[in-house]
């Protein structure tokens, strides 16, 4: 018997309530619909435009949020928390990266103490044994051992980033939803944060729900690709499939419209450049 996805959601609907007081109460649907499945290991970036409902699913599987309508399933166990809440087994085998690494940060805490507090939260593991496991975990994402008793202010935005990803990790969730992770980091740090991400992976068996707006970073990480518009899924496939033939009007009319970052194109022009000025004195 073949184990089930490690993320599936069917039928998902979130309506929000706006207006009031004074004014007549409209339903807004947010999301209309969404069925997708992730495969433990794999990664499904989900993409579009601002406003179309990419953070409010990230809120749905992650548990912050309840759905209006439809099912969530975490390795196969549907997942109800307007009636029965969020077990504690639940909630560490699905954890979150957010686009501002700072601002997802304790400014008060100690990174050591950032790391260990989801152990103190989610397990039994002894003062000792926390402060171990973060110490572990801080080297496994390429910073020192002198970082352990710093503040968040002191690190640069990579790093941050860096301290981010340890602390979702810490707790060996199944599940990672990384919200526009890369997007507040410059093209070189972006890079590198990838290349974490992935050796992640690799060690831990971790899968991916990858939010972005940027198509070439998607292209590099995407096993499958889910394009939103106004809430509802337009088109979903394999990565080389969705990129090689775009099916729907609203995917072309997105691609079309995106800028693809080729850094190696980006490196060639830099050394060219450089080349043409060293030439010229």
């Amino acid at each position: 018997m073949s184990e089930p996805p490690v993320l599936e959601t069917r039928g998902i609907v979130r309506d929000y309530v706006s207006g009031g007081g004074f004014g007549a109460r409209r339903v807004v649907r947010a999301l209309k619909g969404i069925d997708l499945k992730v495969e433990r290991g794999k990664t499904l970036a989900v993409v579009g435009e601002s406003g179309c409902g990419k953070s409010t699913l990230a809120r749905i599987i992650t548990m912050i949020d309840p759905p209006t309508g439809g099912t969530l399933l975490i390795e196969g166990r549907e997942v109800d928390i307007a009636r029965h809440g969020v077990s504690r087994e639940m909630r560490r085998k699905v954890q979150i990266v957010f686009q501002n690494p700072y601002g997802s940060l304790n400014p008060r805490q100690k990174i050591g103490d950032v790391l260990s507090e989801p152990l103190k939260l989610n397990t039994d593991f002894s003062a000792g044994d926390r402060r171990d496991r973060a110490m572990a975990m801080l080297l496994k994402v390429g910073l020192r051992p002198e970082h352990f008793n710093r503040y968040p202010h002191m690190f640069s935005g990579g790093q941050r980033q860096r301290i981010a990803i340890a602390r979702a990790v810490m707790v060996h969730p199944v599940l990672l939803v990384l919200d526009e992770p890369v997007s507040a980091l410059d093209l070189s740090v972006q890079a590198q944060i990838l290349n974490l991400l992935q050796d992640l992976q690799d060690e831990f068996s971790l899968t991916y729900v990858f939010i972005s707006h940027d198509l070439s970073v998607v292209r590099h990480v995407a096993d499958d690709v889910m394009v939103m518009n106004k809430g509802e899924a337009v088109e979903y496939r394999s990565r080389d499939d969705i990129f090689a033939a775009p099916e729907h009007p609203y995917t072309r009319t997105l691609f079309a419209a995106t800028p693809i970052i080729d850094p190696a194109r980006i490196r060639a022009r830099v050394e060219a450049k450089a080349t043409r000025a060293v030439a010229g004195q």
